[in-house]
């Protein structure tokens, strides 16, 4: 059973131990995220619920979007997604709102965002190329990928690395540190690298071990 909440990436601080090591985390505010869905798998084939993060501005506000959030009493959020379960959970139900609260006992987890988006890149770059060297006869094709094409079958194979867009895909980082959790103002503070610029939006779920479906 996996379970999770949303959150945004606030930027990074420092806190002390109790044993005086001065520890570099992000903070990310998570929660509080009301349950707008509950899917199962008589109705919808695969048991999920549906959580959403930071209130919309009314009038950035469609009627399907509010008419989907009215059903639960909230208010229409900027941030929805799709928690998957393994199986059905007894004391969940559309409308509650999940919180950090019970996440003090939480040791690592794993977090899903959107990493920084760094444009048109070349293969240096992107995909760790070499290049030629600085000296005598290169002139200036230091950085160029170089041939890329054969005589058979005489063109450029489908996913060969060329330069091109990098950056502003869904990672997910695994294996971090949950180093404090602050319940009162919702915040989460993680040690590790944390996917996403400041201000992104990002998906927290504890770490555990994967069981394969049966």
């Amino acid at each position: 059973m996996w379970r999770g909440i949303l959150g945004k990436k606030i930027g990074m601080t420092q806190f002390f131990t109790e044993d005086g090591r001065r520890v570099g985390v992000t903070v990310v505010q998570a929660g509080p995220c009301p349950v707008l869905q509950l899917k199962t798998k008589e109705t919808d084939g695969y048991d999920a619920y549906q959580l959403g993060f930071d209130d919309r501005k009314e009038h950035n506000v469609t009627k399907p979007q509010k008419g989907h959030a009215d059903k639960t009493g909230n208010k229409a959020k900027r941030f929805i997604k799709e928690i998957r379960l393994r199986e059905p959970v007894a004391d969940l139900e559309a409308g509650k709102v999940l919180t950090v609260e019970d996440w003090t006992d939480v040791k690592e987890v794993q977090v899903t965002a959107k990493n920084k988006g760094k444009g048109f890149q070349g293969v240096i770059k992107r995909h760790g190329f070499h290049g030629l060297r600085a000296t005598h006869g290169v002139k200036t094709h230091h950085r160029i990928p170089g041939s890329s094409g054969s005589l058979t079958p005489a063109r450029v194979v489908k996913g060969h690395p060329n330069p091109g867009h990098m950056g502003n895909v869904w990672v997910t980082q695994k294996g971090l540190k949950l180093a404090k959790v602050i319940a009162e103002k919702n915040l989460l503070l993680i040690q590790g690298s944390v996917p996403g610029a400041a201000g992104s939006y990002v998906i927290i779920r504890p770490a555990q071990p994967f069981v394969p479906s049966k």
